[in-house]
């Protein structure tokens, strides 16, 4: 059953307290002309301009209404509101919405999307569009059965949707769930239909490694789940922008980076943390972004786009959020899908290390950091077999990440 078209007219909330949600203002869907992009735009209410913070840098405190500056975009972090490919699938399959605008996506993405924004049908009572209970541990199988009804376009029961929440990251298009696990939110992730390899399991020893190489990392687990009578594994990943009793407001680097008009690399995400972070946190907020750069590199992760990195807004403060979604891509590119350095997106030790006193590094310093995340990533076979990555799956992954091209540069950057 198809739902019908909701007002063009809606309004944002912040649930940093959930028991207690803020009016934050109001949003508009913008038609799209001949001098203006088609998006949401915002105009903060009294209260919010009074008590309230930027949402981003180019949110300010102002009384007046800011308009979308990119296609089909919502302005500034309510951009990062708005559910992930997978949650529109959901939405268009599942939701059936009458129209499909991005005012709507950000409704009907629901009440526990990422970071600490909602929408609301009211300006007076918080009513966001709600999906339901968590599922829990034991329902990871029934996730998974769901989930691929939904790849099929096959019809999902209302009271079921609660198992395909749409709204949980801030981008991909695998499929996806939000769990609750040890009085926890996790964000569950499944491998897409046909993938190589068990994507999951991977995704949880890639993760592990990278912890190994000291980087700050979401915690994560292996779930099995059984998919045409073969073993697989969904991720969990726990939530960064959530704590016992409240949420996070968080951006991605992509609306960051955006707001401030520069480039979308690791020099200036580096850059920026050092300008709007916590300055109790600069140097290692460098050499964090630094050490994810080169693990990137060396493990052929290419899919590092900026909405694969976040920021969360901590005692008035930015930090920068645990990594996620950092995993093999298997594709040989050469090239990240952030700058990397002088010579651009260039996957070379050489190109990470041409920058380093953006990330607050000495050269010394940064050629000690990527040997280090060299020695760990030289051992990522023996790794990944203690964490159960089948023989198989790793002799496909190696042919990506020991190549020549990685390999070498791996070994160099170990030599004295």
């Amino acid at each position: 059953m198809t739902v019908q078209a909701l007002p063009e007219v809606l309004f944002l909330w912040w649930l940093g307290q959930p028991q207690a949600p803020q009016r934050v203002g109001r949003l508009r869907w913008v038609r799209r002309s001949a001098m203006q992009h088609a998006g949401v735009a915002l105009h903060y209410c009294p209260e919010w301009l009074t008590h309230g913070f930027a949402l981003s840098e180019d949110l300010p405190l102002r009384d007046q209404e800011f308009l979308p500056i990119a296609p089909d975009a919502a302005v500034g972090a309510v951009d990062d509101a708005r559910p992930d490919r997978w949650g529109e699938r959901v939405i268009r399959f599942v939701i059936k919405p009458e129209r499909l605008s991005t005012l709507d996506y950000l409704y009907f993405a629901g009440d526990d999307r990422f970071g600490a924004l909602s929408v609301s049908l009211s300006d007076d009572t918080y009513q966001p569009y709600r999906h339901g209970v968590l599922p829990q541990l034991h329902d990871v199988q029934q996730v998974h059965d769901l989930i691929r009804q939904v790849e099929r376009g096959e019809p999902v029961s209302a009271e079921l949707l609660r198992f395909v929440a749409p709204g949980a990251t801030l981008g991909g298009a695998k499929p996806k769930a939000l769990l609750n696990m040890e009085g926890a939110s996790w964000v569950l992730k499944f491998s897409e239909s046909g993938e190589a390899w068990d994507s999951g399991m991977v995704e949880h020893a890639c993760m592990s490694l990278a912890k190994t190489a000291g980087i700050d990392v979401c915690e994560t687990r292996a779930l099995a789940y059984e998919q045409l009578g073969t073993a697989r594994h969904a991720v969990a990943v726990r939530r960064f922008d959530r704590e016992a009793n409240g949420r996070y407001h968080a951006l991605s680097a992509h609306v960051a980076l955006r707001a401030a008009g520069v480039a979308h690399s690791y020099a200036e995400l580096a850059l920026w943390l050092r300008r709007c972070g916590d300055s109790r946190r600069l140097k290692t907020s460098g050499e964090q972004v630094f050490r994810r750069m080169v693990f990137n590199i060396l493990m052929d992760n290419t899919d590092d786009h900026e909405k694969n990195h976040a920021l969360v807004f901590v005692s008035q403060a930015y930090v920068l959020a645990p990594a996620f979604d950092v995993v093999p891509t298997g594709q040989g590119l050469g090239y990240q899908s952030m700058g990397v350095g002088r010579m651009g997106a260039e996957s070379t030790l050489a190109n990470a290390l041409s920058e380093h006193t953006a990330f607050g590094l000495t050269a010394q310093r940064a050629q000690q950091v990527v040997a280090e995340v060299a020695q760990v990533v030289s051992g990522w076979q023996a790794h990944f077999v203690l964490q159960g990555v089948t023989p198989s799956d790793i002799q496909t992954l190696a042919h990506h990440i020991d190549r020549p091209f990685l390999k070498t540069q791996r070994d160099a950057a170990q030599t004295p």
